[in-house]
């Protein structure tokens, strides 16, 4: 069998846990912070666990996560 291939893309934004979960960074964090609250900011910068209907489609493109 060939190696299978990484979707570059993805493997720069999702990574997976201990448990096997996926997980991704919040949105909304880049640019016009000034207006947003710090509890705001300080909440998107945790990391977010990649909605179930949403993983599989993640884990094939990245088969080796």
């Amino acid at each position: 069998m060939p190696k299978l291939k990484t979707r570059k893309a993805a493997a720069k934004r999702f990574r997976a846990t201990g448990t096997g979960k996926i997980v991704r960074r919040k949105a909304f964090k880049n640019h016009l912070l000034q207006h947003k609250s710090a509890n705001k900011k300080r909440n998107m910068s945790k990391m977010a666990v990649v909605d179930e209907r949403d993983a599989d489609n993640i884990r094939l493109m990245l088969p080796y996560l």
